[in-house]
């Protein structure tokens, strides 16, 4: 990916929400190391990797919660060191647990954030409280966990942010919820101006949704893959010992022994069906590549 300075259409539209370069955050016992991606504006970027692998520090350091260093962070066209308060204008940040006091109403939220955000709209707001069936005077103590995530949602789209960040946001939800937050993702993005970057280890919601993913490992950035170039390429293939022997190392990404056949995980599927027509290659899903990584052994 192009790692230049800001790009502009012809039309003064930024092209990225977000450009990173070298971005390196240092712990005593873990390094997350010279990450560099970019997320095209008008897509969703599913963000993939084990507990631990570094997924939440990336997106603390974007936010600028956590201290890091880099050549270059770029959001929504604006630089992170110098343009901070500008960027958190356009941006909303959705975890995995309400940060709202329990005590709250949804109305005492709307209220509270109609004095931060500029551009803070109070009736798309109560559009949202309906749509998700939330009632506006009740404590959210009272709120199940999918209520008090509908909530974080119905904030976070009610002041006209360009980027939504979700770190696990999902998490914890119920499938018939999470389809119900897919769906407003996908409305989010139809404005070509408009970008998601979803942290999830339910990868099945990121197949559903994901233009791009980018897969970090023990705190190295694997890829960054678009999604449809892991669904064509990417392929699992049951062999022996001679048609393993047979692969070349460059088309094996990872691979596991079983007690009389290998699984190997290949990254260039298109090519390998030309080569060995009569061989069966499965499709992989985000899981299947995510666990083959993890679990699965590298030809040094």
């Amino acid at each position: 990916m192009n790692h230049s300075a800001v790009t502009f259409t012809e039309n003064n539209k930024i092209d990225y929400a977000i450009q990173v370069k070298n971005l390196t955050k240092t712990y005593k016992d873990f390094i997350l190391d010279n990450i560099s991606l970019d997320l095209p504006c008008g897509t969703v970027m599913g963000l993939i990797g084990e507990n631990g692998a570094g997924k939440s520090t990336f997106i603390n350091a974007l936010l600028n919660i956590t201290d890091s260093q880099y050549d270059q962070v770029t959001i929504l066209g604006r630089d992170l060191r110098t343009q901070e308060n500008l960027i958190k204008e356009d941006i909303a940040v959705i975890f995995s647990d309400s940060h709202y006091d329990l005590s709250f109403t949804p109305l005492f939220v709307g209220k509270m954030l109609s004095g931060i955000y500029k551009n803070w709209d109070q009736s798309k707001f109560l559009d949202y409280l309906k749509r998700f069936n939330l009632p506006e005077k009740k404590r959210l103590k009272k709120f199940s966990t999918g209520m008090r995530v509908k909530l974080e949602f119905a904030a976070a789209l009610s002041h006209d942010p360009k980027l939504l960040i979700l770190d696990e946001a999902t998490s914890g939800l119920d499938p018939v919820v999470r389809d119900e937050i897919l769906d407003i993702l996908r409305e989010f993005t139809e404005a070509e101006d408009r970008a998601v970057l979803m942290s999830s280890h339910i990868t099945s919601d990121l197949d559903k949704i994901a233009d791009y993913i980018a897969y970090i490992h023990e705190g190295k950035l694997l890829f960054v893959r678009t999604y449809d170039d892991l669904q064509n390429n990417y392929g699992i293939i049951n062999c022996g010992r001679e048609l393993f022997d047979a692969l070349s190392p460059d088309d094996i990404a990872a691979y596991k022994k079983e007690a009389y056949s290998c699984r190997v995980l290949v990254s260039n599927r298109q090519k390998l069906k030309s080569i060995f027509s009569d061989v069966r290659i499965e499709n992989a899903s985000i899981e299947d590549i995510m666990l083959f990584y993890i679990k699965g052994e590298k030809i040094r």
